[in-house]
C-alpha cells in the first residue's frame, strides 16, 4: 500500500469516527435537554418499553395481550391526560439505549431507581418497594445466601439484581460457582431451569418471586431468602430532558394514591403482599390532617 492510499484511508477512518461520535453526542444531548411533552400531548400517545415476561409488572398473557400491574398503573395515570400508552417489547438489557435513542418514551416495568441508572436516566417518585430475593428448591437444602457456596446462580441480564451481585461481591458473588451467575433474558426461563435443577438458585425481584411462586401448582417446593442487598424502589424511567412529563406522571401517581385507585391496583395484583411509598406517605398525610 503506497503512502497516498494509506493517508486517504486514515482520513476516511478519522472522518467516520468524528461522525459517529457527533451522532452519539447529539442523541445524548437531545435526551438530556429536549422536552417532548407537547408532542406527546398532541399525538395523544406515549410509548412505554417493557420486558413482556416480567410477571406481574408487565407481561404478555396467554391471549397475547400485554397486561400487568404497571400496565394498569400507566393507563390510570395517562387517562388523566387523555393520552394512550403504547406498550412495546424491548430487550431489557438495552432499555436505557432504547429510551435515549427515542425508540420508547418511558421505561415502566418494575424499573428500580439505582445509582448507576440515575447517571443516565431521570426517575419519577417511587411507587412500589422491592428487594432482591434468592429463590431455591426446598429439596436442595439451600436456606440462605451462605449456602450458595460453589452453587450455580441465575440472574436476569440488565437487572438491578445483577448490579447488586457485581457491586456487593461479598454478599453472593464471591460464594457462587465461577464467581458469576448464569444470565437469562427472562425470569420465566430462569425459573424453568431452577425447577429442573439446572441452576441451584435464582436472584430475583421480590414482587416477581412472590407472584410467580403463588401461582405455581405446588408453591411449597420453593424456598425464599433475603440477604444484605440494599432495598429498592420501582419508579418510571424517563429521558432527563422530559421534565414536564416527569411532573405530570408524579402528579398522576399522587392523585391515584389519594383517590384509592393505587391501592386498588396494588391489591388486584399482589393481594396484601406489597409496600408502596406513595400509600405510606398518603396515610401519614391523612393522619396529620385528622
Amino acid at each position: 500500500m503506497n503512502k497516498k492510499v494509506y493517508s486517504i484511508l486514515i482520513l476516511l477512518l478519522s472522518f467516520l469516527c468524528v461522525v459517529t461520535l457527533t451522532g452519539c453526542q447529539s442523541l445524548t444531548q437531545r435526551a438530556n435537554t429536549q422536552d417532548n411533552w407537547s408532542k406527546i400531548k398532541k399525538d395523544k400517545k406515549v410509548t412505554i418499553g417493557l420486558d413482556v415476561t416480567f410477571v406481574p409488572m408487565g407481561y404478555e398473557n396467554k391471549n397475547g395481550q400485554i397486561t400487568g400491574f404497571d400496565v394498569d398503573l400507566a393507563k390510570a395515570v395517562f387517562k388523566k391526560y387523555d393520552i394512550k400508552p403504547i406498550f412495546q417489547q424491548i430487550d431489557w438489557s438495552m432499555n436505557v439505549t432504547e429510551l435515549r435513542n427515542g425508540t420508547i418514551d418511558l421505561i415502566w416495568n418494575g424499573f428500580s431507581a439505582t445509582p448507576e441508572r440515575k447517571k443516565n436516566v431521570a426517575f419519577t417518585k417511587p411507587y412500589l418497594s422491592n428487594e432482591q430475593e434468592l429463590v431455591t428448591l426446598k429439596s436442595s437444602h439451600i436456606n440462605n445466601f451462605n449456602d450458595m457456596h460453589n452453587k450455580i446462580l441465575g440472574a436476569q441480564s440488565g437487572s438491578s439484581g445483577l448490579n447488586d451481585i457485581n457491586n456487593n461481591p461479598k454478599v453472593l458473588k464471591d460464594k457462587i460457582k465461577n464467581n458469576y451467575p448464569i444470565l437469562y433474558n427472562s425470569f420465566t426461563n430462569a425459573f424453568i431451569d431452577l425447577t429442573h435443577g439446572r441452576i441451584d438458585g435464582l436472584l430475583i425481584d421480590s414482587n416477581y418471586a412472590n407472584y410467580y411462586i403463588a401461582h405455581q401448582s405446588d408453591p411449597s417446593m420453593y424456598k425464599v431468602s433475603t440477604g444484605k442487598f440494599p432495598n429498592e424502589e420501582f419508579s418510571v424511567g424517563l429521558r432527563k430532558g422530559d421534565k414536564t412529563m416527569k411532573n405530570k406522571i408524579n402528579a398522576g401517581l399522587s392523585e391515584l394514591a389519594k383517590t384509592g385507585e393505587l391501592k386498588r391496583i396494588c391489591h388486584k395484583w399482589f393481594g396484601e403482599k406489597y409496600k408502596s411509598p406513595l400509600l405510606h406517605l398518603e396515610k401519614q398525610s391523612q393522619q396529620k390532617e385528622g
